[in-house]
């Protein structure tokens, strides 16, 4: 099949998603055009690898003032912020010339759409293309009006409480009206599949069929040591650290449980591990001896290897954690909040370890410290799960289906 996939943000060994999905279609037999924005010099070299693995890729340059410009034309519209921050105008003209098959290009039997940021360049592809427009796939990844309504009560900081309010409204009547405009809609969760069924018609359309295709792991990549060396008493929490999720849970992290943990193991020592923390979390480093913030690091996985446990204490959120598939990839065992594993079909006690607050979450950390042979067999155990279900080649089989189903039927309709 010929797949134009279109994502607001160059895909990399972070934006798993995008990253693998296109890796894994192409090892498929299948040909991938990528249309994407690169906003700095990293993403360019991310963009020229994804070229050099044979995928014909598209980026646009695009900066954070055209993104700040865009949200400021669109705040007293209605129109969410995150459906204009990574709109360009460029990018969309290639998005329907492409699609719409002008230039002689071969038609595509698909175009895959990605995450809210990209589902305007969908909808300007519908409008530009007509009749000639192949069907659409929006990955909406997670429901981002579910996050934020999550957010807008539980997030740590007031400007962000402040700020997801003034966007919950506006993005679930978009969302509600996405679901209604594309062939086939995509998450990767049973609770934002339902979260955006349960959204408030938009319109007298009926909403397309929604799939869950969860996220996968790269089970080459991530994978124990060969030669697997923990270190004593040191817990991993991973993740880009701008993310106000993130941010929430290692306050809840650093506030609630480790007090509890360091009352019996005065030797635990926590490892903040991911890009772009904020002024505050790096202050946890500088006022507690026994936390570390990394920042950016070359390669995460030493960080998951050596760890003697992942912590991923999730407040609210929405999706799959990736840092638990992750940690469980590299044979290291994970405990988490319930929230974290609902998307998951793992066995609590079996592959991970689940909590249902801070004393019961200290009481799993403080268990995996101190007994060495459940810690390890967890940890395995946790491997052996996403070996199971994870394997990004047999999810993108899924995800292979869906558009083989939608193509056949645009055919069955040309004729």
């Amino acid at each position: 099949m010929r797949i134009l996939f279109v994502v607001p943000y160059t895909p990399n060994l972070i934006r798993v998603r995008p990253y693998n999905f296109i890796r894994a279609l192409g090892e498929r037999g299948h040909e991938v055009t990528v249309l994407t924005l690169a906003t700095n010099e990293s993403e360019w070299a991310d963009s020229a690898a994804l070229a050099a693995a044979g995928h014909e890729v598209v980026a646009q340059s695009m900066n954070r003032l055209r993104s700040l410009a865009n949200c400021l034309i669109a705040l007293p519209t209605g129109m969410p912020l995150q459906a204009v921050y990574s709109w360009h105008p460029g990018l969309a003209r290639l998005t329907a010339g492409l699609a719409g098959n002008e230039n002689g290009h071969r038609p595509y039997d698909v175009v895959h759409v990605e995450h809210l940021r990209g589902a305007r360049y969908g909808l300007h592809l519908l409008e530009a293309a007509g009749e000639k427009c192949p069907p659409i796939v929006w990955d909406s990844v997670d429901c981002i009006s579910h996050l934020f309504r999550q957010a807008s009560e539980q997030s740590s900081t007031r400007s962000r409480r402040l700020m997801t309010r003034l966007e919950l409204e506006r993005t679930a009547r978009y969302e509600a009206e996405l679901i209604r405009r594309f062939d086939h809609v995509l998450v990767t969760s049973p609770v934002d599949r339902q979260a955006l069924l349960d959204l408030p018609a938009a319109g007298e359309l009926p909403a397309a069929p929604i799939s869950v295709i969860r996220n996968g792991v790269d089970l080459d990549y991530f994978r124990p040591a060969p030669e697997p060396v923990r270190e004593a008493a040191t817990l991993v929490f991973s993740g880009k650290m701008s993310y106000h999720a993130n941010v929430t849970m290692v306050h809840h992290l650093v506030q609630e449980i480790l007090p509890r943990v360091w009352k019996q193991r005065p030797d635990a020592r926590l490892l903040i591990v991911g890009k772009d923390p904020p002024r505050r979390i790096e202050g946890l480093a500088e006022a507690r001896h026994r936390i570390d913030v990394t920042g950016t690091v070359p390669d995460i996985r030493p960080y998951l290897q050596r760890a003697t446990a992942s912590v991923v204490p999730l407040v609210y959120g929405a999706g799959v954690q990736n840092k638990v598939l992750e940690a469980m990839a590299c044979a290291t065992p994970v405990v988490a909040y319930e929230p974290a594993i609902t998307p998951l079909s793992a066995r609590a006690g079996h592959d991970l370890l689940v909590a249902r607050d801070p004393n019961e979450f200290a009481a799993q950390i403080v268990s995996l410290l101190e007994e060495p042979e459940r810690r390890r067999q967890i940890g395995w155990n946790g491997r052996a799960y996403v070996e199971r279900h994870h394997d990004w080649d047999l999810i993108t089989a899924g995800l292979e289906a869906t558009y083989q189903t939608l193509a056949s039927m645009r055919q069955a309709l040309a004729v």
